[in-house]
């Protein structure tokens, strides 16, 4: 599989909105005629989506940078901007998804699973909104709001019916390209695995995918040489076929390497454990037993299991037989899923921090979308965003905050006073800018 890609970062940002229109109706004969300002259309989102025609993540290798379409702006006499289209980014099932912090925020297991990586911005109701009883021409609009933009982690996890483990050397490469499709590197020495490989495998009428896990060493559940790379897409395999060398030149015993690579595998995951395994000896035709599938009593490998050369076809049959049974019957366990699952981030609610300069800093989508209006000097506009802003809990959470008369207060690129009782002070409404702070200007 060549230039498979197991982990990416990626860059989603969401289609900017459009803004909302202010704009009042002329026509002849309608001396004063009402606010007719169309809406802005929506910013199109972005979503990761698991799609089983997709193999690795190597499309966010050098282009990790994904953005959906923009929303236009509204027009008068009530014309709404179009909404931006929304992008589909695929990636292949198994697909574990991780914000920046490394939690995990989503796992595309099947096909059809996806997960909103990337709001886009919400477009800016025009002033044909805002009309009221008190309001009986406004003259504002909303602004539109900004799209997110997050960087996330990507890694992939293999969704394999069989995965192949063992010591590096073992065979494991050779045995994939016997039985299958596969045309893994195959090579005299150590590694030559650097990278899954998948082949698909039929059994009489079943058909098994299988994994080339690159050669596991001891220590790779603490990370020595490539374990943690190589381990996780052991997690998903319904059965693992555990490879020992019977001609290791590294002198480890066939029972050495089993016990090394079931700790390994337990102290990874130590569910792996209770997986169906079958544990089988390779390289038969390399020994001195190679015509028997049971060494003779006292012989020097001391291995009494199930013997296989992928060289010779030696054991293959009753392995891929007994692959096939357990792979039905781990299948048959499995919960059916009935449709695709849709991931979606909680929304998100109103936080104040505190600011090195002492400031408190309104943050959160509901709080930010509040003040979004184009002319915050307007008395009649600023009272509206009063009104937007009580209704989001912002007074109440400044307060709790412990925000005092006379505080600066700061919500997206605006700043405002802060009026004990009374909310924010009406008069600033204006855009932060480092002079006026230089100078102790709100």
């Amino acid at each position: 599989m060549a230039g498979f890609v197991d982990e990416a970062s990626l860059c989603a940002t969401g289609g900017a909105g459009g803004a909302g229109a202010v704009s009042f109706r002329r026509e002849a004969h309608v001396p004063r005629g009402g606010p007719d300002g169309g809406d802005g259309g929506s910013g199109g989102d972005v979503w990761l989506v698991a799609d089983a025609e997709v193999a690795s993540l190597s499309a966010f290798k050098d282009h990790p940078h994904r953005r959906a379409s923009k929303g236009t702006h509204g027009m008068g006499k009530n014309r709404h901007g179009a909404r931006g289209a929304d992008l589909r980014v695929l990636v292949p099932p198994g697909t574990v998804v991780k914000d920046g912090e490394e939690k995990v925020v989503a796992d595309l297991v099947g096909q059809g699973d996806s997960y909103l990586a990337a709001r886009g911005g919400r477009g800016g109701q025009g002033n044909a909104r805002f009309l009221s009883n008190r309001r009986r021409a406004p003259a504002f609009a909303e602004q539109a709001e900004v799209p997110e933009e997050r960087w996330l982690r990507l890694e992939l996890k293999l969704m394999a019916d069989v995965a192949l483990v063992g010591f590096p050397n073992a065979g494991k490469s050779t045995l994939i390209s016997r039985i299958s499709a596969a045309r893994p590197k195959i090579a005299d020495y150590p590694f030559t695995t650097l990278e899954p490989h998948l082949g698909v495998v039929r059994v009489h009428d079943t058909e098994l995918i299988v994994a080339d896990i690159p050669g596991l060493v001891e220590g790779a559940s603490e990370g020595r040489g490539l374990g943690h790379q190589f381990l996780r897409h052991v997690e998903r395999a319904r059965v693992l076929v555990v490879l020992v060398d019977l001609a290791s030149v590294e002198g480890v015993a066939p029972a050495e390497q089993e016990r090394i690579l079931l700790t390994e595998l337990g102290r990874h995951q130590p569910e792996l454990l209770d997986r169906p395994r079958v544990v089988v000896g390779t390289k038969a035709d390399m020994t001195q037993w190679a015509e028997s599938n049971l060494p003779p009593e006292g012989s020097g490998d001391g291995w009494e299991g199930p013997r296989i050369s992928a060289v010779t076809g030696e054991g293959l049959p009753d392995l891929l037989s007994r692959m096939a049974v357990l792979v039905r019957e781990a299948r048959a366990a499995q919960p059916v899923r009935d449709a695709y699952v849709v991931h979606r981030p909680e929304p998100e609610g109103v936080r104040v921090e505190r600011d090195d300069d002492g400031a408190f800093v309104v943050r959160g989508a509901p709080a930010e979308r509040a003040v979004a209006v184009n002319d915050l000097v307007s008395p009649e506009a600023l009272a509206f965003v009063h009104e937007r802003l009580a209704r989001a809990g912002v007074d109440r959470a400044l307060s709790r905050a412990g925000a005092r008369d006379g505080d600066e207060v700061r919500i997206g690129k605006l700043s405002f006073e802060y009026r004990a009782g009374g909310g924010l002070d009406a008069e600033p409404g204006r855009r932060r800018t480092s002079a006026a702070r230089k100078k102790g200007h709100r």
